[in-house]
């Protein structure tokens, strides 16, 4: 329960990082792409503090949904938004 908190701020965070790199980036695609990358070690350090601060939760299925977010909610939100995947030179 206590990581909860952190695993919704992840999500929020991200989703408004994706939001601020859309007008800055080549397509909405690589928008999705550049702020998973930028907000990666953040959000990992903002969970790995928390985990360590609760060493008996570190192997609880919040932690981990940690990582499975930084791949989610990405996904996400590039096939509830319809951003395609640029085509291969």
């Amino acid at each position: 329960m206590s990581l909860s908190g952190t695993l919704i701020k992840n999500a929020i965070v991200l989703i408004d990082e994706i939001e601020i790199q859309k007008p800055q980036a080549d397509s909405p695609y690589q928008a999705v792409v550049e702020s998973g990358v930028s907000r990666l070690r953040p959000v990992s350090m903002a969970a790995f503090t928390t985990a360590l601060g609760m060493i008996p939760l570190l192997f609880d299925a919040f932690f981990i949904a940690t990582v499975l977010t930084m791949v989610v909610i990405p996904a996400f939100y590039a096939v509830l938004f319809k951003i395609p995947a640029p085509a291969k030179n």
